[in-house]
C-alpha cells in the first residue's frame, strides 16, 4: 500500500470535499485519460484505472469513512474479519457505468448492465462547410448542401441479419451481453463484469449477415439537405439542422447536422460585423466645390451631398445601409447596420496645356490669399531647422 498514491490527490480535490465535488473531478480525470480517447497511451490507461480506483472508494460513503480514518489500509480487503474482498472489484462499476454512458454512449469498461449497454444511443453529429457570397449573406438565401453519413440499412432494417432472419441470443452470455471473469490474486479472488467477446456486448450473435451491410446493420449514405441560411450570417456562424446526422443505435435518435457558412470577400465593401465600409474616389472639383455624389450600396447608388472644402480620406456615414441584424424582430429600431465611405480625392493626370494654365491662374489667385499662412509656415521651419 506503501507505493499507492492519497485517493484525495489522485482526483484533485481536498479532503472533505463534497459528493458532487468528488463526482466532478472523477468526471473530468476519467474523461481525460479514458483509453478510448488516448489508444495505446500506456500512461493515460495507468492514471485512467488510479482514478477509478480512487473514485471507487471516495464515492461510497463507508468506504470513505473507512479510508479517512486509516488511510488505504481501511479499504485493503483484507480489512476487518474475514477479508471479504475489496468491494469495489467485486461488484459492478455502477454509478460509474452511468457517468461514462453519457460520454460513450455505452457501459464502462465492460461492466453496466445490458440494459444500459444495449439502450438506444444518440447517432454522432455531421459536419460541413458551405461557401456563399457576400450579398447572399446579407440577404439571405437557400442552399442545397450534399454531404455523407452512417444510416441503417434499408435491406436489413439496421438489425445486421439477412432478410428473412434475425440475431439470436448469444449462447456464451445468454443474452446479456456480460461475462463475468474471476481471478486469483494474493489478496483473494477478484471478480470483475466484462463485455462478452462472442457477441461483442451485444447479448446477439449473427448467423447469416446481411450482405448489403455486411453484417453491421449500417450503410454510408450520400445525403443532400435544403439549407435556409438567414440574412444578416457572417462568416464563420454555425447553422443547425436536427435529425440530419449520422444513424443512433439500437433505436436510438439521429444525430443533428452542422453547417458551417464561409462568406467570400466583396470587391468593394469590407464588413465589421453589421457595419459596412467601402471607398469612394471624387475629383478634386467636387473635394473644393462639394458636390451630390454616388455613393454604392448593397441596395443601388445611393445620392450624397458632401460639403465644400471635403479632404480626402474624410469618412462620412449613412445609416441602415449596413448588414441586415441577424433575428431582427420587427420591433427594433436599429435593423440594420451603418454604411461608412471614405472619401480619396483624385489628382488629374496628363494635363493639357491650357489646363495647366488654368490651374496656375487659379494657384496664384490663392496665394495673396494664403500667403500670411505660407510665410508663417516657413518661419516655422527655418526655426525648426535652425536655418
Amino acid at each position: 500500500m506503501a507505493d499507492k498514491r492519497d485517493y484525495y490527490e489522485v482526483l484533485g480535490i481536498q479532503k472533505g470535499a463534497s459528493d458532487d465535488e468528488i463526482k466532478k473531478a472523477f468526471r473530468k480525470l476519467a474523461k481525460k485519460y479514458h483509453p478510448d480517447l488516448n489508444p495505446g497511451d500506456a500512461e493515460a490507461e495507468k492514471n485512467f484505472k488510479e482514478v477509478n480506483e480512487a473514485y471507487e472508494v471516495l464515492s461510497d460513503s463507508d468506504k470513505k469513512a473507512r479510508y479517512d480514518q486509516f488511510g488505504h489500509a481501511g479499504v485493503d480487503p483484507n480489512f476487518g474479519a474475514g477479508g471479504a474482498g475489496f468491494g469495489g472489484f467485486g461488484s459492478d462499476f455502477g454509478d460509474i457505468g452511468d457517468i461514462f454512458s453519457s460520454f460513450f454512449g455505452g457501459g464502462f469498461g465492460g461492466g453496466g448492465s445490458s440494459q444500459r449497454r444495449n439502450a438506444p444511443t444518440r447517432g454522432a453529429d455531421c459536419e460541413v462547410r458551405v461557401t456563399i457570397g457576400f450579398e447572399e449573406a446579407a440577404f439571405g438565401c437557400k442552399k442545397s448542401i450534399s454531404y455523407s453519413r452512417t444510416d441503417r440499412c434499408e435491406c436489413c432494417g439496421g438489425t445486421g441479419a439477412e432478410k428473412g432472419t434475425s440475431p439470436e441470443t448469444c449462447s456464451a452470455c445468454k443474452g446479456s451481453g456480460q461475462v463475468r471473469v474471476q481471478t486469483r490474486t494474493p489478496f483473494g479472488v477478484m471478480q470483475q463484469t466484462r463485455a462478452c467477446s462472442t457477441c461483442g456486448g451485444s447479448g446477439k450473435t449473427i448467423k447469416n449477415p446481411c450482405k448489403e451491410c455486411s453484417g453491421s446493420g449500417y450503410v454510408r449514405k450520400s445525403m443532400k439537405a435544403d439549407v435556409n441560411i438567414p440574412a444578416g450570417i457572417d462568416n464563420g456562424r454555425t447553422i443547425k439542422r436536427e435529425g440530419y446526422g449520422h444513424a443512433g443505435r439500437n433505436g436510438g435518435p439521429y444525430g443533428d447536422l452542422f453547417i458551417t457558412v464561409a462568406v467570400r470577400e466583396h470587391e468593394i465593401f469590407e464588413r465589421d460585423g453589421y457595419d459596412i465600409y467601402c471607398e469612394v474616389p471624387i475629383s478634386y472639383a467636387e473635394a473644393a466645390l462639394g458636390a451630390k455624389i454616388h455613393v454604392p450600396t448593397l441596395t443601388g447608388d445611393y445620392e450624397y451631398e458632401i460639403p465644400e472644402g471635403t479632404q480626402t480620406g474624410t469618412t462620412f456615414p449613412i445609416k441602415n445601409k449596413g448588414i441586415q441584424h441577424l433575428r431582427m424582430r420587427s420591433t427594433d429600431k436599429e435593423r440594420f447596420g451603418t454604411l461608412y465611405f471614405t472619401v480619396t480625392v483624385e489628382i488629374p493626370k496628363h494635363l493639357s496645356q491650357k489646363q495647366k494654365d488654368l490651374l496656375k491662374q487659379f494657384d496664384e489667385s490663392l496665394e495673396a490669399k494664403n500667403s500670411s499662412k505660407k510665410s508663417s509656415f516657413f518661419e516655422k521651419v527655418k526655426k525648426a531647422f535652425q536655418i
